[in-house]
């Protein structure tokens, strides 16, 4: 069959999205502080699973780590009633936390480094060049169905496009507080290995920036004229 490649809009789109220095102007966050960015994902069924892990794994971070500053950037008001009532139900005294109503990319582009739900946001944040971790947790039931499809050992859009593990990712029972913590604060204090996965996002980004847009339609015009021929 042929095919043309035609990159990802996304790439197009976040190219040239300001930096760390200016998005954390634009929310008005230190230069020098240290910033997490919570993504547990958009789907009202995805913060039912994730909205107490996420806070656990903050709450953890945050007793090694008490200066870090954590931006939680939610997409709808159902999903920050779920959220917020995840922190009620936990003693948040030790958490400096900021929920935002969308700002997804300016809270990711502020961070040092990202935790974030599988999904498309993890691509995002790839192509904003941001390290991360990666972390999912479903119904048992579900889990045990999709894994059995599984013919990857990665499912993080970042490391299947390279092919490899280039973020670590923790799934269902491996998503606990505790190995979550340390692989954050792991990137956190780690310059060089922040910089590395930086410089490898960076050529992802390269690979996907394509002038989609154009490039799809360049594709699609010839099969258009015969059709319509």
């Amino acid at each position: 069959i042929p095919v043309d490649y035609v990159g990802h809009p996304l790439a197009d789109q976040l190219a040239d999205f300001p930096g760390r220095s200016a998005a954390r102007e634009q929310l008005r966050l230190p230069a020098a502080a240290k910033v997490i960015a919570l993504l547990p994902g958009s789907r009202i069924s995805e913060l039912e699973h994730m909205a107490d892990l996420f806070v656990a794994r903050a709450a953890g971070i945050a007793k090694s780590a008490p200066e870090v500053r954590f931006l939680v950037p939610l997409v709808s008001r159902e999903t920050k009633e779920i959220f917020e009532a995840a922190l009620y139900r936990r003693p948040t005294e030790e958490l400096n936390i900021n929920i935002l109503f969308g700002h997804a990319h300016d809270a990711m582009a502020a961070a040092d480094v990202v935790l974030a739900a599988s999904g498309t946001v993890t691509l995002e944040a790839a192509l904003l060049r941001r390290p991360m971790v990666i972390t999912y947790k479903m119904p048992w039931l579900s889990w045990r169905l999709m894994n059995k499809q599984r013919q990857l050992p990665y499912v993080g859009l970042p490391n299947i496009l390279a092919g490899e593990f280039v973020v670590p990712e923790f799934l269902q029972q491996d998503a606990t507080a505790e190995n979550l913590s340390k692989a954050v604060l792991n990137l956190l204090y780690d310059k060089t290995v922040r910089d590395r996965i930086e410089a490898r996002f960076t050529g992802m980004l390269q690979e996907l920036r394509q002038n989609t847009a154009d490039k799809a339609a360049r594709a699609i015009l010839p099969l258009l004229d015969g059709a319509v021929a």
